[in-house]
Protein backbone atom coordinates (compact mmCIF):
# COMPACT_ATOMS: atom_id res chain seq x y z
CA UNK A 1 0.00 0.00 0.00
CA UNK A 2 1.43 3.13 -1.28
CA UNK A 3 2.10 6.84 1.35
CA UNK A 4 -0.94 8.51 -0.83
CA UNK A 5 -3.20 5.45 -0.33
CA UNK A 6 -2.45 5.27 3.36
CA UNK A 7 -2.64 8.96 3.79
CA UNK A 8 -6.35 8.47 1.72
CA UNK A 9 -7.57 5.83 4.40
CA UNK A 10 -6.33 7.70 7.53
CA UNK A 11 -8.61 10.67 6.02
CA UNK A 12 -11.53 8.38 5.30
CA UNK A 13 -11.96 6.63 8.66
CA UNK A 14 -11.16 10.39 10.11
CA UNK A 15 -13.91 11.93 7.74
CA UNK A 16 -16.27 9.02 8.92
CA UNK A 17 -15.86 9.10 12.31
CA UNK A 18 -16.24 13.30 12.25
CA UNK A 19 -19.53 12.71 10.11
CA UNK A 20 -21.10 10.64 12.76
CA UNK A 21 -20.47 12.97 15.30
CA UNK A 22 -21.92 15.56 13.72
CA UNK A 23 -25.01 13.94 12.71
CA UNK A 24 -25.44 12.82 16.49
CA UNK A 25 -24.70 16.56 17.33
CA UNK A 26 -28.06 18.23 15.18
CA UNK A 27 -31.24 18.24 16.42
CA UNK A 28 -34.31 16.27 15.06
CA UNK A 29 -37.44 17.48 13.44
CA UNK A 30 -39.60 17.04 16.85
CA UNK A 31 -36.78 19.55 18.77
CA UNK A 32 -38.19 22.08 16.84
CA UNK A 33 -41.72 22.09 19.00
CA UNK A 34 -39.96 22.57 22.30
CA UNK A 35 -38.31 25.65 20.84
CA UNK A 36 -41.77 27.30 19.74
CA UNK A 37 -42.59 26.98 23.51
CA UNK A 38 -39.68 28.54 24.51
CA UNK A 39 -37.37 25.82 25.05
CA UNK A 40 -33.74 27.11 25.27
CA UNK A 41 -32.12 27.93 21.85
CA UNK A 42 -31.45 31.23 23.69
CA UNK A 43 -28.44 29.50 25.58
CA UNK A 44 -27.34 27.62 22.62
CA UNK A 45 -23.83 28.08 21.31
CA UNK A 46 -24.31 28.95 17.48
CA UNK A 47 -27.38 31.15 18.30
CA UNK A 48 -30.72 30.22 17.32
CA UNK A 49 -30.47 29.54 13.59
CA UNK A 50 -26.83 29.24 13.56
CA UNK A 51 -26.30 25.88 14.80
CA UNK A 52 -28.78 24.55 12.08
CA UNK A 53 -26.71 26.25 9.40
CA UNK A 54 -23.09 25.43 10.81
CA UNK A 55 -23.88 21.68 11.67
CA UNK A 56 -25.55 20.64 7.90
CA UNK A 57 -23.09 23.21 6.70
CA UNK A 58 -20.53 21.04 7.87
CA UNK A 59 -22.04 17.60 7.59
CA UNK A 60 -22.70 18.49 3.81
CA UNK A 61 -18.88 18.97 3.68
CA UNK A 62 -18.07 16.55 5.59
CA UNK A 63 -20.39 13.83 3.76
CA UNK A 64 -18.39 15.63 0.19
CA UNK A 65 -15.04 14.43 1.93
CA UNK A 66 -16.09 10.95 2.63
CA UNK A 67 -17.71 10.29 -0.88
CA UNK A 68 -14.27 12.05 -2.41
CA UNK A 69 -12.16 9.60 -0.32
CA UNK A 70 -14.38 6.48 -1.56
CA UNK A 71 -13.74 6.84 -4.61
CA UNK A 72 -10.37 7.45 -4.10
CA UNK A 73 -9.51 4.12 -2.62
CA UNK A 74 -11.71 2.70 -4.98
CA UNK A 75 -9.45 4.09 -7.77
CA UNK A 76 -6.16 2.43 -5.90
CA UNK A 77 -7.71 -0.65 -5.55
CA UNK A 78 -8.93 -1.15 -8.37
CA UNK A 79 -5.05 -0.51 -9.96
CA UNK A 80 -3.47 -3.31 -7.78
CA UNK A 81 -4.56 -5.91 -10.13
CA UNK A 82 -6.11 -9.21 -9.75
CA UNK A 83 -6.30 -9.93 -5.88
CA UNK A 84 -4.25 -11.94 -4.27
CA UNK A 85 -5.47 -12.90 -0.70
CA UNK A 86 -8.01 -15.54 -0.87
CA UNK A 87 -11.05 -13.29 1.05
CA UNK A 88 -10.62 -11.08 -2.23
CA UNK A 89 -11.42 -13.59 -4.58
CA UNK A 90 -14.28 -14.64 -5.54
CA UNK A 91 -16.51 -17.77 -5.12
CA UNK A 92 -15.79 -19.74 -8.08
CA UNK A 93 -11.95 -18.73 -7.80
CA UNK A 94 -11.68 -20.08 -4.53
CA UNK A 95 -13.23 -23.55 -5.12
CA UNK A 96 -10.52 -26.64 -6.28
CA UNK A 97 -11.18 -29.19 -8.24
CA UNK A 98 -11.31 -32.49 -6.51
CA UNK A 99 -8.20 -34.25 -6.32
CA UNK A 100 -8.04 -37.51 -8.64
CA UNK A 101 -8.63 -40.65 -6.32
CA UNK A 102 -5.24 -42.51 -6.55
CA UNK A 103 -5.92 -45.05 -3.66
CA UNK A 104 -8.74 -46.83 -5.18
CA UNK A 105 -7.97 -50.38 -5.19
CA UNK A 106 -8.02 -52.00 -9.18
CA UNK A 107 -10.16 -55.19 -9.08
CA UNK A 108 -7.76 -58.65 -9.94
CA UNK A 109 -7.43 -60.12 -13.12
CA UNK A 110 -9.14 -63.41 -12.84
CA UNK A 111 -6.97 -66.62 -12.51
CA UNK A 112 -6.76 -68.81 -15.89
CA UNK A 113 -8.20 -71.91 -15.48
CA UNK A 114 -7.45 -74.90 -17.54
CA UNK A 115 -10.06 -76.31 -20.20
CA UNK A 116 -12.05 -79.28 -18.34
CA UNK A 117 -10.70 -78.22 -14.79
CA UNK A 118 -13.20 -76.62 -12.53
CA UNK A 119 -13.26 -72.92 -11.59
CA UNK A 120 -12.18 -71.79 -7.96
CA UNK A 121 -15.81 -70.11 -6.76
CA UNK A 122 -14.50 -66.46 -5.92
CA UNK A 123 -15.46 -64.25 -3.12
CA UNK A 124 -18.42 -62.37 -3.61
CA UNK A 125 -19.67 -64.30 -6.89
CA UNK A 126 -22.71 -65.60 -6.37
CA UNK A 127 -23.81 -69.44 -7.19
CA UNK A 128 -25.76 -70.23 -10.34
CA UNK A 129 -29.80 -69.85 -10.00
CA UNK A 130 -31.75 -72.80 -10.37
CA UNK A 131 -32.87 -73.03 -13.22
CA UNK A 132 -30.72 -70.05 -15.21
CA UNK A 133 -28.76 -72.37 -17.63
CA UNK A 134 -26.15 -73.24 -15.06
CA UNK A 135 -24.22 -70.23 -16.15
CA UNK A 136 -22.81 -68.58 -12.95
CA UNK A 137 -23.26 -64.64 -13.63
CA UNK A 138 -20.26 -62.33 -14.97
CA UNK A 139 -18.79 -60.05 -11.91
CA UNK A 140 -20.50 -57.07 -11.71
CA UNK A 141 -23.44 -58.30 -13.01
CA UNK A 142 -26.87 -58.65 -11.60
CA UNK A 143 -28.46 -61.78 -11.94
CA UNK A 144 -32.01 -62.07 -13.25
Amino acid sequence: MGLIQSIVLVLHVLVALAVIGFVLLQHGKGADMGAAFGGGSSGSLFGAAGSANFLSRTTALLATVFFVTSIALTWFGSREGTPQGVMDKGVMERTLPPPAPTDVPQPAAPAAVAPGAAAPAAAGNASPAPGAGGQAPKQGEVPK
